[in-house]
């Protein structure tokens, strides 16, 4: 049995910062997640059974059956910026709009590129084994790297957080290019310092390259054998974006044969939850290489930056509840069919 109208229940796919649990608290009723794992799709369907609102992170799949099963439910929140984890067809036509967060992301996952690019050059995470394992013993001729100063950098997908990447670029004495079906303005690309160029020649000239591109049908595993054999040998690869953008056992066959000298990554291809045929876990020769950085999605892992995504996701919740169209709504036709469906 449905719950009466008269209060609105939110669900919260994950534990959020007490400043927004409170916000909207004096909205309507709370179910929130406590711990770090997600509930299993079931559960999450049947907190959502008589729910209004669901804000949603990277862990939550919602298809045609989830929404059949939620009928009530008027608005996905998503604590996030990409939504392919989200069936986008099914959620307009049955009336259910889609909130992101588009800009708050994209400074902390820039800021970490650059970490991880250095991270990888300089070999920083085996030196740091040998420090903690007790082989330090005063400086000794070892772990020598590349370094970004004197190098050329090639960001593939300039979109927001590539050109942030560039703009942090500034900083270092390195050439930069860019691959993008369109061009940068003639001022942005005197801010960013970046020159436009093809593919390939990206690829053979590059000593680092950064992805950035969205995950579509087109750039599915794009890096593969034949994608790593045209990079510059020894040059390293770093991936903020998506996960499947990368055939992670050709990323390990390259880093094996020397192909590549080191590979960073801040998403996998077990995440990409749409994929029925992704992999459950992480290659392994990824993880026992010494050549590799792995962080766990932690691209906008900010506290603060944190609080203010939640914070917009739920000013979306608020507005639906308001009778006003969020602001970052992504799929208006949900609007109209929802309208269509009350008979408004």
């Amino acid at each position: 049995m449905l719950r009466p109208a008269s209060t609105p229940r939110i669900v919260l796919a994950h534990k959020v910062h007490s400043s927004v649990r409170e916000k909207l608290s004096r909205a309507g009723e709370i179910v929130e997640k406590v711990g770090s794992d997600p509930w299993s799709r079931d559960e999450l369907a049947a907190r959502c059974r008589d729910a209004d609102a669901l804000m949603a992170f990277m862990t939550e799949w919602i298809d045609d059956a989830f929404l059949a099963d939620c009928p009530r439910l008027r608005l996905i929140a998503g604590a996030l910026k990409g939504y392919n984890n989200f069936d986008m067809d099914a959620c307009t036509r049955r009336g259910v709009a889609v909130t992101n967060v588009p800009d708050l992301l994209t400074a902390p996952t820039a800021e970490l590129t650059i970490g991880l690019m250095i991270s990888v050059a300089r070999h920083m995470r085996p030196a740091e084994d040998y420090v903690r394992q007790g082989g330090f013993k005063g400086w000794r001729p070892l772990f020598y790297g590349g370094s970004i100063n004197g190098s050329t950098v090639a960001i593939l997908g300039a979109g927001a957080v590539g050109q942030s990447v560039l703009k942090m670029l500034n900083g270092f004495d390195c050439e930069r290019l860019y691959v993008d079906k369109r061009p940068l303005s003639a001022d942005i690309e005197r801010q960013v310092q970046a020159t436009r160029t093809d593919m390939a020649e990206a690829l053979r000239r590059a000593d680092f390259v950064v992805l950035g591109l969205h995950l579509t049908p087109a750039t599915l595993r794009l890096v593969d054998d034949t994608f790593l054999s045209g990079m510059k040998r020894g040059a390293y690869l770093i991936n903020p974006a998506r996960g499947s953008l990368v055939d992670e056992a050709a990323v390990a066959r390259a880093l094996i044969g020397g192909q590549l000298g080191g590979y960073a990554a801040d998403t996998f291809e077990m995440e990409d939850w749409t994929r029925p045929d992704r992999p459950r876990h992480i290659h392994p020769d990824l993880l026992n290489s010494d050549r590799t950085v792995l962080t766990p999605h932690i691209g906008s892992a900010v506290s603060q930056v944190r609080e203010q995504i939640e914070m917009s996701a739920a000013d979306s919740i608020l507005s639906m509840l308001a009778g006003a169209p969020p602001e970052t709504l992504v799929n208006p036709a949900s609007l109209r069919h929802r309208a269509e469906a009350v008979g408004c």
